[in-house]
């Protein structure tokens, strides 16, 4: 009987390529976004493939709207064996213009100048995001006592980058409630681990990266001279990590990390 992988943010870069690995291990696909057009376009792909999936509209700040999704994937493939957690993302609203409050200058937007609304959307997104996804497809796995989470944490939950105080904080709450769910559900057959992307080039960052001209931007710089690899990853790089989290057989004994896949970055000091 084949699993069913349940896939949030479903729409983005990597959880596009994710979505696409585990089409072809078999599994039925259910793709959750809140941009429902392009979860739709991806399921289509996937199916003309030869693959099973389908996409589904679902606001993971909503628990309504997670609820019908859950609904609706039940009825089409069944519960869901494997959740992956990769809605998330920032916003200029909850970013700072500077570095160092000694570089603030009129026009540059500093701590003080961070709005709440923005400072919420960012964090609820990443954290709650996950967190209200996690508690309506864990039911099932619950009852059946078996299952298996992979949240979607960063290098931000291991050293905060400048400018992003809410995306940095959200994600290592991400690696701090991975270990609490994967004590929760440790005698309930549910394994819950993480995986910390390093920087992946991807639509979301792509500004942060690259200018319009595509040459390296100085944050690009600043970022490779502290990946050991000198180069950006690529979505490809994150599957195998995936495949052995989410194999029985192969991690079985494995509960509560967050594994890093950052070119060597968490692990450089730039000494």
């Amino acid at each position: 009987m084949k699993k069913n992988v349940v896939i949030s943010g479903a729409g983005g870069v990597l959880c596009t390529e994710i979505a696409s690995f585990y089409a072809a291990l078999g599994y039925n696909v259910a793709l959750l976004d809140i941009n429902e057009n392009s979860v739709l376009a991806i399921a289509e792909a996937l199916n003309k493939k030869g693959y099973s999936a389908k996409g589904y509209k679902a606001n993971v700040l909503d628990k309504e709207s997670l609820e019908a999704a859950y609904e609706a994937i039940k009825k089409d493939f069944g519960c869901c064996d494997l959740l992956i957690n990769g809605a998330g993302g920032n916003s200029p609203k909850a970013s700072t213009d500077i570095e160092f409050h000694s570089e603030h200058q009129d026009g540059k937007k500093s701590f003080f100048e961070l709005e709440k609304a923005g400072v919420d959307f960012v964090f609820n997104l990443n954290f709650m995001g996950t967190f209200l996804t996690t508690q309506v497809f864990s039911k099932d796995m619950a009852d059946k006592e078996k299952g298996n989470i992979i949240n979607i944490s960063s290098m931000n939950a291991f050293c905060p980058l400048t400018k992003i105080p809410a995306y940095s904080g959200a994600k290592a709450a991400i690696s701090n409630f991975t270990q609490w769910l994967a004590v929760y559900f440790a005698g309930s057959g549910i394994r819950v681990n993480a995986i910390a992307p390093g920087f992946f080039a991807t639509n979301q960052n792509k500004t942060l990266l690259y200018n319009e001209d595509g040459s390296l931007t100085p944050r690009s710089h600043k970022i490779l001279s502290k990946t050991p690899m000198g180069r950006f990853g690529t979505p490809k790089e994150l599957l195998g990590t995936l495949e052995w989290l989410t194999d029985d057989d192969k991690s079985g004994f494995v509960t509560g990390i967050v594994v890093p896949i950052d070119g060597g970055f968490s692990a450089y000091s730039g000494v």
